[in-house]
């Protein structure tokens, strides 16, 4: 199986010092995999070190096998990365439309663009000429997913998703996700605190503490024994269910 996404040895932290040690990672087009830990586990690290946002201290990553730029965000960008940060960084002042249109790579697909993200998140259809800022949270979620897709990721950076949502939001997002990576082969990496939410939707699942990988495993094996996810927050290592 080829794989759109590899990491090997990764170390990856902030001012030279690493709280990401040995990170190794092979991620598939289409597959969704759920990084689940506490906080402060290193998540978010990860995940801005692969967008480019964060140099990496060590190791290598590697899209569609070849080697990606260490620090450049706009190289990770071009190479098919795309990054939905925990706080959106929609521009509030703009309407839904004027964020959609400032990520599309082309401005002859923009009609079949908007369409599309219309299609995916049928609750923008009304919305597209109101301020980003005016949205409710959801909506602005959606905005948010739907700026990323419209570069077409060939993988996708999703950092807690759920943020400041009621779970029944989440409940409606989290499959359209699944439904990306199944419809665009679009591989994900979620980044999630509603474990067995993202269990559902994800193929493979991995647990990190202390800056380590403590488990990985198949997501649907994990989510039926949820002793073995517990343990690993907990600090005790798996090698699977």
């Amino acid at each position: 199986m080829s794989h759109v996404l590899t990491c090997t040895g990764l170390d990856a932290g902030y001012t030279g010092r690493p709280c990401v040690r040995g990170f190794d990672l092979e991620l598939a087009a289409g597959e969704v995999l759920a990084l689940l830990g506490p906080n402060g586990a290193g998540k978010t690290t990860v995940l801005m070190t692969l967008a480019g946002l964060l140099p990496s201290l060590a190791g290598e990553v590697s899209i569609d096998g070849h080697k990606a730029k260490s620090g450049h965000a706009r190289s990770a960008a071009k190479a098919g990365l795309v990054l939905v940060p925990d706080d959106r960084s929609l521009f509030t002042s703009l309407t839904v439309e004027e964020n959609l249109r400032l990520s599309v790579r082309s401005r002859r697909s923009w009609p079949t663009e908007r369409d599309t993200i219309v299609e995916t998140f049928p609750q923008l259809a009304d919305r597209l000429k109101v301020a980003a800022g005016a949205l409710s949270g959801g909506e602005q979620q959606m905005l948010a997913i739907g700026r990323a897709l419209v570069q077409h990721p060939k993988v996708l950076l999703i950092d807690e998703l759920s943020m400041g949502l009621a779970p029944v939001i989440v409940e409606r997002l989290l499959p359209i996700v699944r439904a990306v990576a199944d419809n665009t082969g679009t591989a994900v990496i979620l980044v999630e605190q509603h474990v067995q939410l993202a269990l559902g939707v994800a193929d493979t699942a991995m647990v990190m503490r202390h800056g380590n990988q403590v488990l990985q495993g198949n997501a649907s094996e994990l989510a039926a024994t949820p002793e073995v996810i517990e343990n690993a927050y907990m600090g005790e290592a798996f090698a699977g269910p």
